[in-house]
């Protein structure tokens, strides 16, 4: 057959990768004040900085070793360096869970609203998916998922607190869970630890089926740099390091994060700046009557209504980001506000304000 009438075929990838949910980051030009990703809208610490410029172009031509920067989280997070694993963000470490603890045949809970990856990578394996609706107050859905527990759970995935709504599960809740499924791995994943403080890390090494994430994209403001980490008991642990790239963690950000680690006056600051201007937000929000929920995070749910689109719309030509969340199961109208800087917060009360205005808004809207 001539060349010009060979058919060209392009190979296809598996059944699960076509039917896995995409993910799409509303990236591209992100200028102003940035109230959407949940990020540290400042900066790091100086001392990453400094650590930056240490760096030498000697450096970069080898692997990078994170063993060393484990052992330095470790002693942070007060569990031992054989627990501590240092990954490419969170995302990374839900990836290689989910890769390494579910198969054909096992199911995963999933209380939503929740963060959209776990959906992502969950669908990226062969195992069942059941996703828990909470309610209108979207408290944890507990007695819920406790009724899903099967013999056939394998997974249970918990953000602590939970992103987008900012409510989060009491020790209470997260034992419950963990002793009605003792053959089931439980992850909580506390992205927005520093802003909640509390935590199940201490279950770590005494509790096998506990598996604790974070991340230091949040408080630390390395989301550049894309580090993150799981903490769980050495028998898994074993199975978690055979899964991940011995690689996946980049030089600069094992340079960089014992700085980070190591200037707790910085995130003690920025914490104290974030608690003020969350109070200031909710002023803000109930002084214009638009409806939203108490949260434990760097982030505000709130509920606009129909006119969710044209609100995120009207912020950005005010050089004001935020997430509409409309499309999260339960959060019909929804827009969530990143909490940083009382200065950041400030701009955003002002452009909201006007925002609303401009599209005509009024809280009956909402109802």
């Amino acid at each position: 057959m001539p060349e010009s009438e060979t058919k060209l075929i392009t190979p296809q990838p598996r059944e699960l990768v076509r039917r896995i949910k995409e993910y799409h980051p509303p990236l591209g030009d992100r200028s102003g004040v940035r109230l959407d990703f949940n990020e540290n809208t400042f900066a790091c610490s100086p001392k990453v900085l400094e650590a930056l410029g240490s760096v030498s172009r000697a450096d970069l031509t080898m692997y990078p070793e994170r063993e060393h920067v484990e052992r330095i989280a470790a002693q942070h997070l007060g569990i031992k360096p054989a627990q501590t694993l240092l990954t490419n963000g969170v995302d990374e470490a839900i990836h290689i869970l989910f890769e390494a603890y579910l198969d054909a045949g096992d199911e995963m809970l999933l209380p939503v609203p929740t963060f959209s990856m776990y959906e992502v990578y969950a669908s990226a394996t062969e195992a069942q998916l059941i996703q828990v609706q909470s309610d209108d107050s979207f408290r944890f859905p507990l007695e819920p998922l406790l009724r899903k527990i099967s013999p056939a759970t394998k997974l249970i995935a918990i953000a602590n607190p939970n992103s987008p709504t900012g409510q989060a599960a009491t020790r209470a809740d997260i034992l419950r869970l963990v002793e009605a499924a003792p053959h089931a791995m439980v992850l909580v994943d506390e992205a927005y630890f520093h802003f909640y403080g509390q935590t199940v890390m201490d279950l770590v090494g005494r509790v096998p089926n506990v598996i604790v994430a974070r991340t230091f994209s949040k408080v630390y403001g390395l989301a550049g740099l894309r580090v993150g980490l799981l903490a769980a008991d050495e028998s898994a642990m074993t199975w978690l390091r055979r899964v991940i790239s011995p690689y996946s963690v980049n030089a600069l950000a094992l340079t960089c994060l014992p700085a980070a680690l190591e200037d707790q006056a910085y995130v003690d600051w920025y914490v104290k700046e974030v608690l003020s201007s969350r109070e200031e937000l909710y002023t803000a929000l109930t002084r214009l009557g638009v409806k939203y929920w108490p949260s434990e995070a760097n982030f505000v749910l709130t509920r606009i209504g129909a006119k969710h689109k044209a609100f995120s719309v009207a912020m950005h030509n005010r050089g004001v980001l935020v997430r509409d969340r409309s499309s999260d199961p339960g959060c019909d109208g929804c827009v969530r506000i990143t909490v940083g800087t009382r200065e950041h917060t400030a701009a955003g009360i002002q452009a909201m304000e006007a925002s609303l205005a401009e599209i005509g808004w009024s809280p009956d809207e909402a109802q």
